[in-house]
């Protein structure tokens, strides 16, 4: 099938997924809404497969020979049993390795973030990318499955398993102890709200995340690096209050929006992705990572 250029699609037609990516359209009525761009030469079929997750996009393979990564299990702290997580780090790592939590969408650990997660030990890093759907089988191979399996846990209950799985890379024996979050949508709230929760945390990149109530800001002690979308109204409604506790509570931050970029533009498996302002965003996480987890 020929590839759509992105600027062949309606700019209604990412705001249609992203509101089917949340949970806020059915499959059915999502379908029968983006049929009607379906025009110009362009099919319904053509449109889902450019807008849907490709997962043959992956920059770094699991069996990169530069890396060990391995699948790991760390204790939960919602009623015992286990989180699935992705470990990974350089092989040839000259003694400890600051830590990178990475945090996945509202979708499970798929093969997107998993790559992240090795990009991050790419760069010199050790990472561990959780999988929150563990307790209910783990990521279901697709991303609607995946979705709708994590409706049906709690995000409170989520949020703790991020929190023991920075307790556990911080505690481990290849790690300095010095560990920062990133974190992509759901994951971009997770990243946000452990910079609330972990006082030792010491570097939060949430990208285009919801944001914590105002009332929460003063507990955070971690810098901040904030990527928005310059076309995600959703998201970026919540900006201005929160910028505006971070300054009252004189919170360090850096945030960056991202001309006419949809929510997702990291992603490089949907045609949401734009890759320059990918690229320059993941530059400016891994050289804030870089100061900051010293």
């Amino acid at each position: 099938m020929k590839k759509i250029d992105k600027k062949d699609i309606h700019p209604k037609v990412f705001s249609l997924y992203d509101d089917y990516a949340h949970n806020r359209m059915e499959r059915r009525e999502f379908i029968e809404k983006l049929s009607l761009y379906a025009v110009g030469g362009l099919t319904l079929t053509s449109l889902m497969s450019a807008i849907m997750p490709d997962y043959e996009a992956i920059q770094v393979p699991q069996d990169n020979p530069k890396l060990k990564t391995e699948t790991i299990e760390y204790a939960s702290p919602n009623g015992g049993g286990t989180i699935n997580a992705q470990l990974s780090r350089p092989k040839d790592a000259k003694g400890k390795l600051p830590g990178i939590v990475v945090v996945h969408e509202n979708r499970g650990l798929n093969p997107h973030i998993a790559d992240v997660g090795r990009r991050a030990a790419m760069a010199g890093f050790i990472s561990i990318a959780p999988d929150a759907l563990t307790p209910l089988g783990g990521y279901p191979g697709n991303d609607d499955e995946g979705r709708s399996m994590q409706r049906k846990r709690d995000r409170n209950g989520m949020l703790e398993d991020f929190i023991a799985a920075f307790e556990y890379l911080k505690n481990h024996p290849e790690c300095t102890g010095s560990v920062g979050v990133v974190g992509f949508c759901f994951g971009g709230w997770i990243s946000n709200m452990m910079a609330v929760r972990v006082p030792e945390l010491k570097a939060a990149v949430p990208f285009y995340g919801g944001q914590p109530d105002a009332e929460m800001v003063p507990q955070i002690q971690a810098p901040l690096l904030l990527h928005f979308g310059e076309l995600d109204s959703r998201v970026n409604a919540g900006w201005p209050d929160y910028e505006k506790a971070l300054k009252e509570n004189k919170k360090e931050y850096e945030a960056y929006f991202y001309p006419n970029t949809n929510h997702g533009f990291h992603n490089d498996t949907t045609a949401r992705y734009d890759e320059e302002a990918a690229k320059l965003a993941w530059d400016r996480t891994i050289r804030f990572f870089k100061e900051r987890l010293k």
